[in-house]
Parts: structure tokens; sequence; C-alpha cells
């Protein structure tokens, strides 16, 4: 098993998913798009991981290595890799399969509770998970559900959560790779609104990393 992890931004980085592949002793390698934009051979990678970032899916112009990154995951996709992408890597993902990625109607940041589609009771990344659970949401975007794509996870009024595309791929608009540390760090500037949000993650952050552990696991299985 070879992972590769693609990070955004500096203070996005893989929280749970590095721990848990720490722990398995699992070979993996982190490409920081800030830095370097040289995506490794698909040949060499077995899991590829999309985390978080600041930016828009559509920001091409400004970003440019989003155009490369485009590229990598349709091939990825094209050839079967085991893929995982993360807020913004979820809507990564979502462009790369033709899907709509544009403005929410809502920006959500915070904890938020979700529900399991029919699709999502049975699937087996989410086989632990309750047909209603929180997780901790920080994202402006979303998408439309790419074509052949399930739709495993919902809530209102930002309808698509979580989708599964054919076997390998996955996207997910929420951050289950969190860690209670990442929040108190990104709520640095929010005012008033983190100390709920700070409570709640007091509440909700051993039960939510318990089944962020379950599901990495699953994914890298």
């Amino acid at each position: 098993m070879n992972v590769l992890i693609v990070k955004h931004a500096e203070i996005e980085g893989p929280g749970v998913i590095e721990e848990y592949l720490k722990q398995g002793k699992i070979p993996y390698q982190i490409l920081n798009l800030e830095s370097d934009v040289r995506f490794p051979r698909l040949d060499d990678l077995t899991h590829i991981i999309l985390l978080g970032g600041p930016m828009n899916v559509y920001e091409e112009d400004r970003y440019p290595f989003l155009k490369y990154e485009d590229l990598f995951i349709k091939e990825a996709i094209q050839r079967g890799k085991r893929i995982l992408g993360i807020c913004l890597g979820a809507q990564l993902i979502a462009k790369a399969l033709g899907a709509k990625v544009y403005k929410s109607p809502v920006k959500e940041i915070g904890w938020y509770d979700l529900s399991l589609t029919e699709e999502g009771v049975r699937d087996p990344l989410f086989a632990a998970f309750p047909k209603t659970f929180s997780v901790f949401q920080w994202h402006g975007d979303t998408f439309d559900l790419p074509n052949a794509a399930k739709l495993i996870t919902t809530s209102r009024p930002v309808q698509n959560q979580a989708f599964r595309y054919g076997e390998n791929a996955y996207g997910l608009q929420f951050h289950l790779e969190i860690t209670e540390e990442m929040i108190q760090e990104w709520m640095k500037e929010c005012g008033k609104a983190k100390i709920k949000i700070l409570t709640d993650t007091e509440n909700n952050i051993e039960t939510y990393k318990k089944r962020g552990e379950i599901f990495f696991k699953n994914f890298f299985r």
C-alpha cells in the first residue's frame, strides 16, 4: 500500500488520517500544492486523499495547480484508484466527474447533523455510523451529484454531503479528518461564534474521532 495525501493549505492537514497511517505503519507521502505541483506516478499509488482548502475549484486562474490536479483526478478515477476527497477535495472530484460546483445556499461552519440515505446505510465505509450523526463543517461551496454517483449522506439546506462514484471514489463535504487541535486553530479568528463551536466540539469530538478511525480503516482496507 502507498498513499498520497494532497494538501492545499498549510492549516488544513490530514489530522486523524495521518494518525491512522502512522499507527498502522502504512507508507504515505504528502504533496503540498502551495510549494510543489509535481504529482507522483499513479502506478506507484494505491490510495489518494484530497484535503480541503480555502480556494474554489473554479479559481484555476488564481490557483493554476487546480488545472493539473483536475487532470490527475480524472486519470486516477479512470484507472480505478481508491480516492477520497474531503471538502474542497470532494468538490474537485465532483468537478472532475462533470458536476457543477457553486456557492452553497448557506455557509456551514461548525457542527451539523446529517442523515444516511438508503444507499448510505448499505455503504461499507459507513457501516458503523448511526442513521443520523453530527459532523464538522467548514465550507461555502457545494456541488451537484455527478452522473452515476450515489448519494450517501444528506441534510438541509445543503443536500449533497457525501457521495460514492463506482466502488473506489468517495467525496465528503464535511471534515471527518478533523482533530480538536485543528478546530481550535481554525477558530482563532471566528469571534463570538467560536464559543459555541468549541463547546460543541468538546461534546462531539471523542465519538467523532472514533467514527473517523472506523471510516478510514474501511477506506484503506
